[in-house]
């Protein structure tokens, strides 16, 4: 599909978003129209997922095309420095610039050993909430000779992270958090209160989403997940002794903190569709990683099971894509695939070093034949490679340390299928080398 010229284009990133939580997804405990509207009116990739199912990692694959690997990063913990020169020349913020984009950031950074501004990007907000959009909307509004590059990186459903550690802050590093993260509270505080005029009883039997299928930790469980759990106290304190009611009200409030991030990309959309911009705007929905929310009694992230791994992944642009699309098949891995997505779009050469690929043949022809049959995740404690059935993880440490889930199956993860496919088992085998020999 020819395009007669460069479009404007918006990159929307939440932080701490699950696959699931959207409307549209048959989620009837969460109301996100903003987001629908996007999968309407573009096409929804149901096989999405981040390259590290944690922020750090995510972000610096999102905003360089690489693994984390490619720098030493696992976790929210860097210590090497500094980032090499050609991650940094080769920015999307300063590729975006340089291919007549006026180019701007606003919201959560949280790079390793970098800011925002070194990968090329104007900052207009260091807000991450209603602020941002504000910004946003004065970004938008300039006027401007050449077309625009925006990314709103907006901070929820993140506040979540804050219910566990508020319920156990007994270490340091947990009390620190809280002093630091006062207005995280206070917006998690807004998000456990139950609806006006609704009882108690009412509430849990009509309002509060139940606990999921895999509420339970999985049978033979491997010893890489309690590594996970025990490296925060807090973590520990809520598998350990959390009610059902306290998971229950944990998946509420997620619940509400997705839909205020929804309203605020609303107000985005609104700013585009009020300056008729939004049909000729190529916007790009994804989140950095998703929360376990009560699967497997764990919250947070990290650990290599879906609710962590598998994320949104949206793409609208009504003048030239086709509406109302939804991908099933492609596996997409948003931190490799985002910048040759862009540039493709926006005419602009990808650096010959990225694996990834561009999206763009899938949005216009629905099909690929030379698309990926598998893809790596990354975490501190283990890797993962994911095919079209299957899912086949190692864990670094201890006993059952590897893992493949039939998906089809067993969507929740429940159990080691590894002695059922001994053929898959040897395929994914030598598949996870390929990627992590």
């Amino acid at each position: 599909m020819k395009m007669d010229k460069k479009p404007n284009i918006l990159f929307i990133l939440t932080d701490q978003q699950s696959f699931s939580m959207m409307s549209c997804m048959g989620n009837q405990y969460v109301k996100t129209p903003a987001i629908d509207s996007l999968a309407k009116d573009g096409i929804r990739f149901d096989r999405a997922y981040c390259t590290n199912p944690v922020c750090t990692p995510s972000r610096f694959s999102l905003l360089t095309g690489l693994m984390p690997s490619a720098i030493d990063v696992r976790s929210n913990e860097f210590k090497r420095e500094p980032v090499p020169s050609y991650i940094i020349d080769n920015g999307l913020g300063r590729l975006m610039e340089e291919g007549g984009y006026d180019v701007g950031y606003g919201g959560k950074v949280h790079l390793p050993k970098m800011g925002i501004e070194d990968l090329g990007f104007p900052v207009i907000s260091k807000d991450e909430r209603d602020i941002l959009v504000e910004d946003c909307t004065k970004f938008i509004e300039q006027s401007r000779d050449k077309p625009f590059f925006l990314t709103a990186s907006l901070i929820n459903p993140h506040d979540i992270c804050y219910m566990a550690i508020r319920e156990h802050p007994v270490d340091e590093p947990q009390v620190s958090i809280l002093k630091n993260g006062q207005v995280e509270v206070a917006e998690l505080e807004v998000a456990l209160e139950l609806p006006e005029g609704v009882s108690k009883k009412e509430f849990f039997e009509s309002y509060c989403p139940p606990l999921p299928a895999n509420y339970l930790p999985q049978a033979d469980e491997p010893d890489g997940i309690a590594e996970i759990i025990n490296k925060r106290l807090f973590k520990k304190n809520a598998r350990e002794n959390f009610t059902e009611k306290q998971w229950r009200m944990h998946r509420w409030a997620y619940s509400k903190l997705t839909e205020r991030v929804d309203r605020q990309i609303a107000g985005i959309l609104e700013t585009l569709k009020k300056n008729n911009l939004y049909d000729n705007t190529l916007i790009i929905f994804t989140s950095d990683h998703g929360d376990l929310d009560a699967s497997h009694k764990m919250e947070h992230k990290t650990a290599l099971y879906d609710e962590a791994c598998h994320i949104p992944f949206i793409i609208s642009y009504p003048d030239q894509l086709k509406k109302n699309v939804i991908d099933t098949n492609h596996l997409i891995s948003n931190g490799l695939d985002l910048i040759p997505t862009i540039c493709d779009f926006a005419g602009i050469k990808t650096p010959d070093y990225l694996e990834g690929k561009s999206i763009r043949p899938l949005c216009e022809k629905n099909n690929d034949s030379k698309w990926r049959e598998h893809l790596q995740i990354e975490s501190e404690f283990g890797r993962m490679v994911i095919t079209k059935d299957f899912k086949y993880a190692l864990y670094d440490n201890g006993d059952h340390k590897e893992q493949l889930y039939d998906i089809n199956n067993d969507p929740g993860e429940m159990k080691n299928s590894k002695n059922d496919f001994p053929e898959e088992l040897t395929r994914h085998q030598k598949i996870y080398q390929q990627y992590f020999s």
